[in-house]
């Protein structure tokens, strides 16, 4: 069984993990609406994606 020769540095370990960070979501602007609203994603407001009619649009109450 393998077994390290020396302890990690606390600078190496964290060196490795510098990767391992959540980003924050994207959001872009809609050409149609102008709401915010994820890339690849439906737009809730009018229920279009990618220029189609795919869901009914909500109603504001």
């Amino acid at each position: 069984m393998a077994v390290p020769k020396r302890k990690t540095t606390p600078s190496k370990r964290n060196m490795r993990r510098a990767h391992d960070s959540l980003k924050g979501n994207t959001y872009i602007e809609d050409a149609d609406s102008g709401e915010l609203r994820r890339p690849h994603h439906i737009d809730l407001k009018t229920g279009m994606y990618r220029g189609r009619q795919v869901l009914e649009p909500k109603d504001d109450i």
